[in-house]
């Protein structure tokens, strides 16, 4: 099932396109990273497709909800907030109870916001991200300040959430193709035209009919 669909999307700041022409159809259960250098759009991309930033054209569609996860200077932890007083302070805005329950994958519940690693920062935003239920989650530079060895748990973390049936949009330079299923190339706003968007298929669509 599609549960994204961008047509023809664009964002523009003043004179200059953030992102422009982005087609694209995201099923459930899906990853899709958006590429490309500093300065190319690859957050003002993911914004748009998680609908948090208006479109100066076309459309993006999302049957259910989209939730963020740790994009900075958006959606990032409060320094003085706990691990577990941001997931009881999520919890009650949402109205629902039994933080008890919630897995932390490995995460320290007495850890402040301020004390918390990248690493860290991403697997509580998704960890508050996925009490919303959403059908989508975009998380923003999932290869910035993360080792390899934290890059690696990072991915297999969004591997579990994406087969679960959640369609997963990251951030990155450069990905692993083998990783995802879809990848969003933006421009170098240096040598192309700034924000256009090419989107190559690494896989199978998820809900590809099987020949008989």
């Amino acid at each position: 099932m599609t549960v994204l669909t961008a047509t023809g999307a664009g964002v523009r700041h003043r004179r200059r396109w953030l992102v422009q022409g982005l087609d694209l159809r995201v099923a459930a259960g899906e990853t899709v990273a958006v590429t490309g250098p500093p300065g190319s759009g690859r957050t003002s991309a993911l914004l748009a497709l998680a609908r948090r930033l208006r479109l100066s054209a076309g459309t993006v569609e999302i049957v259910g909800t989209a939730a963020l996860g740790h994009v900075p200077d958006v959606e990032e932890p409060e320094p003085v907030f706990t691990v577990a007083e941001h997931i009881v302070e999520r919890l009650t805005l949402l109205g629902r109870s039994r933080a008890d329950d919630v897995p932390l994958h490995g995460l320290d519940p007495t850890l402040r916001g301020r004390e918390l690693t990248p690493y860290q920062k991403q697997v509580l935003g998704l960890v508050l991200a996925g009490l919303n239920r959403p059908s989508v989650i975009a998380l923003d530079g999932v290869d910035a300040g993360l080792d390899a060895a934290e890059r690696e748990a990072l991915w297999a973390l969004l591997g579990e959430i994406a087969a679960s049936g959640v369609a997963v949009l990251v951030t990155a330079r450069e990905v692993d193709p083998a990783l995802v299923d879809q990848v969003v190339v933006l421009d170098d706003p240096q040598a192309g035209e700034p924000g256009r968007a090419t989107v190559v298929r690494t896989a199978e669509p998820v809900d590809a009919e099987v020949p008989a």
